[in-house]
Formats: C-alpha cells, sequence, structure tokens
C-alpha cells in the first residue's frame, strides 16, 4: 500500500510535464504559423504598394487584429491543457480514493478474521479441554472442580460477550432502538469499574463521581456496553499495571462529563480518526497480543451519538489516553 503515493506522485509529474511539453508545442507551433503568415501579407502588401515596406505592416490594422486572433489561440491552448489537467488529477485522485477505501475495507476485514478467530479458538479450546479433565478423570478435587468450572464459565462469559458485541454493532448499524429511561450513570461507571476490576486483577481503576449528579436518560444496557468497553480497553492496553480514573462530573446545568483516563501506550496522531472505525485495531493484527476485535470503540461512539452526547479523544499529558464524553442531563 505504501508504494500507491510514489506511483501516482510519478504518473502525476509525468502527465504535467506532457501536457506543459505539448502545450508549449502547440503554442511555438501557432507562434510560427502567425509569423509566417504576417510575412506573407507584409510583402504581399508591399508589392501592392499598399505600405511602404514590410516592417510598416505592423503598424495597420490586419495586423492588430491577427495579433489579437493569435493572443485568444494561445490562451484557449492553456486554459484546454489546464482543464485537462484539472479533470485528469480530480480523475486520478477520485480513482486513488476509492482504491484506498478498497485496500482499507480488505485489510478491516482481513484484521477482523484474523481476530475474531483468535478470540473464538481461545475460550473453545479452553472449555474443551475442561471438558475433557472431567471425562477422563472422573475423581478431581474439590477445590480442582471448582478451579476448572470457574475457567469454564469465565470462558463462556468471554464467548457470550463477544456474541453480544457482534450483534449490538450489526444494530447500531441498522436500526437500534433505545430503551429509555432515567439512569443514575454514576451507578453504571461504578458497577462497570467493579467488573473489571474483578475481571483485570492488576488494574488499580480509581472512581470519582461528583455527589448530587442529575441523571441522564438514556438506555441501561447501552451506557453499560460504553463504560465497559472504555474502562476495558483502558485496562488492555494498560499492561502490566494498568492505573485507570475515571470521573463524573456535573459540566454545567444540563450537561454531564465524564473521562476514562489510563496509563497505556496511547493512540498515535494518525490513528486518532481510525480507532472508531468498525473493526479497526491500533498495530499489526499478524502481531498483536492484546484481545480484542476492533468493535469496542466502534459501540462506545455509537451509542454516545445515539444518546445525544458528544465524544473526545486526546493524549494523558503523563502517559495514556484520555476519552471525555458530554452528555445531557435529564
Amino acid at each position: 500500500m505504501r508504494r500507491h503515493p510514489i506511483v501516482i506522485y510519478v504518473i502525476v509529474v509525468y502527465m504535467f510535464l506532457a501536457f506543459g511539453w505539448w502545450t508549449v508545442l502547440l503554442m511555438q507551433k501557432n507562434t510560427a504559423v502567425f509569423d509566417a503568415q504576417v510575412k506573407e501579407l507584409a510583402l504581399r502588401m508591399a508589392l501592392q504598394q499598399q505600405i511602404e515596406q514590410p516592417a510598416d505592416f505592423k503598424q495597420t490594422e490586419e495586423y492588430a487584429q491577427r495579433a489579437k486572433k493569435l493572443e485568444r489561440q494561445q490562451y484557449m491552448v492553456l486554459g484546454e491543457a489546464a482543464l485537462l489537467m484539472t479533470l485528469f488529477v480530480t480523475g486520478l485522485f477520485v480513482l486513488y480514493r476509492n482504491l484506498n477505501k478498497e485496500i482499507s475495507a480488505a485489510e478491516q476485514q482481513r484484521n477482523f478474521l484474523l481476530s475474531i478467530t483468535h478470540e473464538l479458538k481461545s475460550p473453545l479450546a479452553g472449555i474443551r479441554l475442561i471438558l475433557e479433565t472431567f471425562q477422563r478423570r472422573k475423581q478431581l478435587k474439590p477445590e480442582l472442580q471448582e478451579k476448572l468450572s470457574t475457567n469454564a464459565l469465565a470462558e463462556t462469559d468471554r464467548l457470550t460477550a463477544l456474541v453480544n458485541d457482534l450483534l449490538l454493532s450489526a444494530k447500531l448499524e441498522n436500526a437500534y432502538q433505545l430503551n429509555k429511561e432515567d439512569l443514575d450513570l454514576g451507578a453504571i461507571i461504578q458497577d462497570a469499574a467493579e467488573r473489571v476490576a474483578m475481571k483485570y486483577q492488576s488494574a488499580n481503576v480509581h472512581v470519582d463521581i461528583e455527589p448530587g449528579l442529575p441523571t441522564i436518560t438514556g438506555d441501561q444496557m447501552g451506557m453499560m456496553s460504553v463504560a465497559v468497553n472504555l474502562l476495558e480497553n483502558a485496562a488492555k492496553y494498560s499492561q502490566p499495571a494498568p492505573v485507570i480514573h475515571t470521573s463524573l462530573l456535573r459540566g454545567g446545568s444540563e450537561e454531564l462529563i465524564w473521562e476514562v483516563r489510563d496509563n497505556g501506550m496511547g493512540i498515535p496522531n494518525r490513528e486518532k480518526n481510525k480507532v472508531f472505525t468498525k473493526f479497526y485495531r491500533v498495530g499489526n493484527e499478524d502481531t498483536r497480543t492484546t484481545k480484542g476485535t476492533g468493535l469496542g470503540l466502534f459501540i462506545v461512539r455509537q451509542l454516545v451519538t445515539l444518546h445525544g452526547g458528544q465524544l473526545e479523544l486526546a493524549d494523558n499529558p503523563g502517559g495514556g489516553t484520555i476519552f471525555r464524553i458530554f452528555l445531557p442531563a435529564a
């Protein structure tokens, strides 16, 4: 993909030079024809004694008219060359943009297939191994049975969450209906933080909820999905020792400001406009070790928009990322 811009630049430079050269040749040809015609007319008028000598032809009305005609022709040549080049560059730009979209879509599809395959195979393999252990070893210690059962349930929850994200992302693109009710957003954030802290035991999650905040009107499951996705992303991409700060403050009489800060790897500026795209993940899918499908931030942005809010992404001055959400109060 990196070779495409170079090829485009080479083609554009070549065509500019070609059109420029053809334009110069055509203008020189017109000038040569004009000079030949002027010379012929000057000699003829001198022979017919209409002028005293050929050099006087440049003082005649005939010469002035022909000079104006040549000027119009030259401007016409320049205009047509500029128009052709504009059309050529525009067409090339449209072609290149569409090609980039096709390549990007193909890469996203490939990344999705790679990530979803890994996300499906890992828990399925874990569950199969646990079941085989139960099948082959009839007598297991109670503590081992409990441990294996807990692991199997965790892998099942992981599969369920993956399927739910896939279904939710499909609904968000078509006809997702919000089940609106008055929500205590602070309680939702606190609940999500506790879930993430249990799942990622190495994570240090700090929750700061301003007391006495108004409720919001929204979808309970939708806002929980936003909270879990943001906090899980912060935990996953801030290994090995995630420090996550999430806060909910009053931004005005009719607005709440929700922030999630982490100490992770951060998101490069060139990637900031892409991370909310469906299936897009920062980095190379072949070498990436962090679990995920690239649906989390897509779901977050879609749900925030459906709730009438705004989502901002910024760099954390201490390292990491800040997600800031502005939501209207009820």
